[in-house]
């Protein structure tokens, strides 16, 4: 990483920045890794087709990877740059959130990537590792794609607390990483991709944890409705967030939640 950023005369301004933004806390710091290592990232990211997960529902459109063994040794760097403690002290210190900690699993890291006709609905993360039951506190994304056009869309939404109005948007811009809050306000997503078939969007994303602050129940992610929904739409919805979180809440309390490994 570019060392000048985490600084200890930028940290108390990158914590302002941090805690002042709407509609959630979040920050983003462009040209974040040494350009060598970025260049290096996006060059060997894997295909659209290699991925571990690919993910073609109602709400989602998109592939996920996170078996860094196979991949090229850059992402081996990535990941030891960003998961020893004195980055995650400088997480810390940007977030005001202390104890932070990462856990090493497809819940705790990978990569994303979407082409065209990709989407994410507007959401908020689960809340407990489902296997660590360590709360989700900050998650960490840097964007790989070389190359993005406003025309495109993808762009990172934030929304207001109601999930109604679009507050924020983030473009998908090369070596722009952007660190936010999570929390049961913090709805976010990307509407539909309208790239090129060539081009897709790419991004590396870590999650940082930490003892749960109080007693939680546990969700799954849960995705919202749109008042410009249709009414089956909106029926399709609210019913399969309702069943899929209440089967994984079963597995979670009664001691079943190696199975959502």
């Amino acid at each position: 990483m570019d060392k000048n950023i985490f600084s200890e005369e930028n940290l108390s301004a990158l914590h302002k920045c941090f805690i002042e933004a709407e509609p959630f806390p979040y920050l983003c710091i462009d040209n974040f890794l040494e350009e060598e290592l970025a260049n290096s990232l996006s060059e060997h990211f894997p295909s659209l087709e290699a991925m571990n997960t690919i993910y073609h529902g109602i709400n989602e459109n998109k592939g996920e990877h996170s078996s860094f063994e196979n991949l090229h040794h850059s992402f081996t760097i990535l990941k030891q740059q960003l998961l020893n403690d004195t980055f995650i002290q400088k997480i810390e210190k940007i977030s005001g959130i202390n104890n932070l900690e990462v856990i090493e699993d497809r819940y705790g890291s990978g990569l994303s990537q979407g082409g065209k006709g990709s989407f994410l609905d507007i959401h908020i993360d689960y809340n407990l590792h489902p296997v660590a039951k360590k709360q989700r506190r900050i998650n960490l994304l840097i964007f790989l794609n070389k190359t993005w056009e406003k025309e495109w869309g993808g762009y990172l939404e934030f929304c207001d607390a109601s999930h109604t109005k679009c507050i924020t948007s983030v473009e998908p811009r090369f070596n722009r990483c952007v660190i936010f809050i999570c929390n049961n306000i913090s709805y976010h997503g990307y509407s539909i991709i309208k790239c090129p078939e060539y081009i897709t969007r790419k991004s590396f994303y870590l999650y940082f944890f930490s003892k749960p602050e109080k007693k939680l129940l546990y969700h799954d992610t849960v995705f919202t409705t749109a008042g410009n929904h249709k009414f089956i739409y909106k029926y399709r919805i609210i019913v399969k967030e309702f069943f899929k979180n209440s089967i994984k809440r079963i597995l979670y309390y009664s001691g079943l939640n190696k199975f959502l490994k």
